[in-house]
């Protein structure tokens, strides 16, 4: 099989708050290197991107030392935190922008679909961004009116076809951008995130497309945070972490590797202490492994405490709120006598009930089932992801949990004989 896609030690260096290196002298000491075919000067103060640590220097690394190679006919998922560099490699292998240093060897025809607008020049109509695009991607004309009607038709925005697309929403633009992108017949197709401006109903259209492209024999390049999605649609994966490949492989072991170290934490010692009573800790695990928890096993919560004298009824209480502070609920422990000594409450969350969201965690320990005596908020923040789901749609299920396995009964109607019908 050739390779549609090789990256040999491509790396992408930004200035911070600059456009070139900041001064005229800098800028010359660049110019006199790469004249000369030495390598740029300021290449060696470069940081890590990590966005989350302040640094010393106005010069981070988006992208360092990227090298893989994707056969054709793959189906690759690029994962990764915000930041970690995922839309920069894919601006790159688009040539919307060149690496600083490396190169990237592609074969054939690349079609891509990044930002909303990204292709499409506003004051044109829907229809002429059509055929600009496929000119882009080297097409003839009679080869683009051989699919006009089958794109127009997939993006669902016949009736604003004639109309300049700087009047479409965000979801038309994007309905529009994949539909030309997809079926303009690229070799290979690089599709971010922004499928999550569209509709559920579209989003299964378009991976249903992506997986029919894939099946032609084409390279599919899919970016998402939509994990079900990823391993529906991909093969292989890479995990980029602070602009570096961080794992590549099946996309299994590269999905469930970003599971894990995408958490924050998964125990933290607290020690807290009132009225003879400590708040040790909290513990979150499922089925016994730390990190981000699958949503379709039971995740299993231990509140620890250490007690210096009896009380006569303690109970532990944890809140699930959202990441800015919302209530969900409250699992509450039932009161119980303690004395000197150790103790754990020890609450299981069953499986199917929480959903792929992020949760802040608070923990409270109560005295006789009236009078807090512990409060700590955000003792931590744990992660939900689905790996495995059973059915067609892949998209994401709405609400801030999902109770899977609540009991339906399901009768049939009997049927009643409307007025004048013989019975």
């Amino acid at each position: 099989m050739s390779t549609a896609i090789q990256a040999e030690q491509v790396s992408k260096l930004y200035h911070l708050g600059e456009i070139g290196t900041g001064t005229l002298s800098r800028d010359l000491e660049r110019w006199v290197a790469r004249v000369r075919g030495k390598e740029d000067p300021f290449l060696k103060i470069g940081e890590t991107n990590d966005r989350s640590v302040a640094g010393t220097s106005d010069i981070v690394y988006s992208l360092k030392n990227i090298n893989f190679r994707i056969e054709q006919g793959d189906s690759v998922g690029i994962i990764g935190k915000n930041g970690a560099g995922k839309s920069t490699l894919l601006k790159i292998l688009s040539r919307v922008t060149s690496p600083t240093t490396g190169r990237i060897k592609i074969r054939g025809r690349v079609a891509s679909l990044l930002e909303v607008g990204t292709g499409f020049h506003p004051e044109l109509t829907g229809k002429e961004n059509i055929y600009l695009n496929g000119a882009i991607l080297g097409m003839r004309k009679r080869e683009i009116d051989a699919k006009l009607d089958e794109i127009i038709a997939f993006s669902g925005v016949e009736r604003y076809i004639g109309t300049p697309v700087k009047r479409y929403s965000s979801g038309m633009y994007v309905r529009l951008a994949f539909a030309v992108a997809a079926h303009l017949e690229p070799e290979i197709l690089i599709v971010d995130e922004v499928l999550a401006v569209g509709d559920a109903e579209f989003q299964k259209k378009c991976l249903g497309k992506m997986k029919d492209v894939r099946g032609e024999g084409r390279t599919v390049i899919f970016v998402s945070h939509n994990m079900i999605a990823v391993k529906s649609l991909c093969r292989t994966g890479i995990l980029l972490q602070n602009g570096e490949i961080a794992l590549q492989g099946d996309i299994d072991s590269v999905v469930q590797n970003y599971s894990k170290s995408s958490v924050n934490q998964s125990a933290r010692t607290i020690g807290v202490a009132e009225k003879g009573i400590t708040l040790e800790s909290l513990e979150c695990s499922d089925n016994g492994n730390q990190g981000m928890f699958e949503i379709d096993s039971d995740l299993t919560l231990k509140v620890s405490i250490r007690s210096e004298v009896h009380h006569e009824l303690i109970s532990a209480n944890v809140f699930f709120n959202t990441p800015d502070g919302s209530l969900i609920f409250q699992a509450c422990s039932h009161g119980t006598p303690v004395e000197p000594g150790h103790y754990a409450f020890i609450c299981t969350i069953p499986a199917n009930m929480l959903n792929d969201n992020i949760y802040a965690l608070d923990v409270m320990i109560v005295e006789r089932g009236e009078r807090g005596l512990i409060f700590v908020k955000d003792v931590m923040s744990i992660e939900g992801v689905e790996k495995k789901r059973k059915g067609a749609w892949l998209g994401k299920f709405p609400g801030l949990i999902r109770p899977m396995t609540l009991p339906w009964k399901i009768e049939k109607a009997v049927d009643v004989p409307t007025q004048g019908e013989p019975i």
